[in-house]
């Protein structure tokens, strides 16, 4: 993950999750509505989050209306490109294999995962 796109926190991230599924800005009451399963959250709690999150320049804050409205200004697909990068990096050594040999050998994948994973590649290099 370039040292441009900062990491988000477990909290941070179900957060931008609701932003990014949101077709538009969406005010904290909606966050929190959204979040009610997951997280036992006060309002300022959450306040807190999303100022962090603008902060670090995931989100954008438009006061001009009667209530702030939060904006992602990083795309989905781009954080968990990075966050993917970081993780094999750190992890496995920069290696897919390393990782799916991780989880193979730690009995963490069934069969089914490995035909899907197999259908996935040969899609992809019908694709070529």
């Amino acid at each position: 993950m370039g040292s441009l796109l900062k990491k988000l926190g477990e909290a941070e991230l179900e957060i931008m999750q609701v932003i990014w599924d949101s077709e538009g800005p969406v005010t904290s009451n909606y966050v929190l509505k959204e979040l009610k399963g997951r997280r036992k959250w006060q309002l300022s709690t959450l306040m807190t989050s999303l100022s962090r999150l603008a902060e670090k320049g995931f989100v954008s804050c438009d006061r001009s209306g009667g209530s702030n409205r939060y904006t992602a200004l990083i795309p989905e697909d781009e954080y968990k490109a990075g966050a993917s990068r970081h993780f094999l990096e750190t992890l496995y050594q920069n290696s897919i294999q390393n990782m799916i040999a991780t989880l193979y050998h730690r009995k963490e994948m069934k069969q089914s995962d490995i035909e899907e994973l197999r259908e996935f590649l040969d899609q992809l290099e019908e694709k070529r």
